[in-house]
């Protein structure tokens, strides 16, 4: 395990790293998940085997700390992530990133391009989201205020994620889990998409194929965005299908050639 201060206050990200040939991969996790847990077998899988890769944890989630007084914004989120990876030595990295992870990547290649020279996303929010009231994920976390929250709506929100995403969900401060769940809901000003497609380095996205159509795929593929439709899965893609999800990955990874 590796680790590296991000904040001020002296708040450490961690992460477990496999050694290997440059450039590095960076996995991400999404929200309330941690990457040790979630990219493990893909990370290893012969198709991607064999580069330095980072199983990193952002800040309130895993194995990282989590610090009540961080707000827990994208930006944030992206800008944390940034000064591990700096710390790390890392540069032009690769990165893999799920759900709210693939967000945070996205905002992180806009704010420090040095840091990014690929993006592979994995069912990513692209686009801000109504809090839902009693529903799963993170529009309902998202409906309740945080002291809501913190006095019971964690609780609930527990019991709709069911015993699998708890297992990890657990690992996160409630504060991190709240306000992240709050500021992807809401996103960035420019969207996450917009940024998405302003960027200028290759970038591919994954969704399950039984989700159907991603919504804007016309726009995303016309900016150069290859979206991959992956089957036999569902959100989790590289727990549900790791074989299709390292097939996909290592074609983005090394098909496309740099734009």
């Amino acid at each position: 395990m590796r680790n590296a201060v991000v904040t001020p206050e002296g708040d450490q990200i961690r992460w477990v790293e496999l050694p290997g040939q440059e450039p590095s991969r960076v996995y991400v996790h999404g929200l309330g998940a941690t990457s040790p847990a979630y990219f493990p077998e893909v990370a290893v899988h012969p198709l991607l085997a064999g580069r330095r890769s980072l199983l990193i944890d952002l800040l309130g989630h895993g194995i990282s700390d989590r610090p009540t007084g961080f707000d827990y914004t994208l930006e944030s989120h992206a800008d944390a992530l940034a000064a591990a990876l700096t710390c790390a030595g890392v540069t032009g990295a690769e990165l893999i990133a799920h759900s709210m992870g693939g967000s945070v990547a996205i905002v992180l290649a806009a704010r420090h391009p040095q840091l990014v020279s690929r993006l592979v996303l994995v069912d990513a929010n692209l686009d801000p989201i109504p809090p839902r009231p009693a529903s799963a994920g993170s529009s309902g976390i998202a409906a309740y205020s945080e002291q809501e929250f913190l006095a019971g709506g964690w609780e609930e929100s527990r019991d709709r994620a069911g015993s699998h995403w708890w297992s990890t969900m657990r690992l996160a401060g409630r504060e991190a889990l709240h306000r992240s769940a709050v500021h992807l809901t809401r996103g960035t000003v420019p969207t996450m998409r917009e940024l998405l497609l302003d960027l200028k380095i290759p970038r591919t996205y994954l969704l399950p194929e039984a989700d159907g159509p991603l919504p804007g795929a016309d726009a995303l593929t016309e900016a150069g965005v290859a979206v991959v439709p992956i089957p036999d899965c569902g959100h989790n893609i590289m727990l549900d299908n790791p074989e299709g999800f390292a097939r996909a990955t290592a074609a983005a990874l090394t098909d496309r050639e740099q734009q």
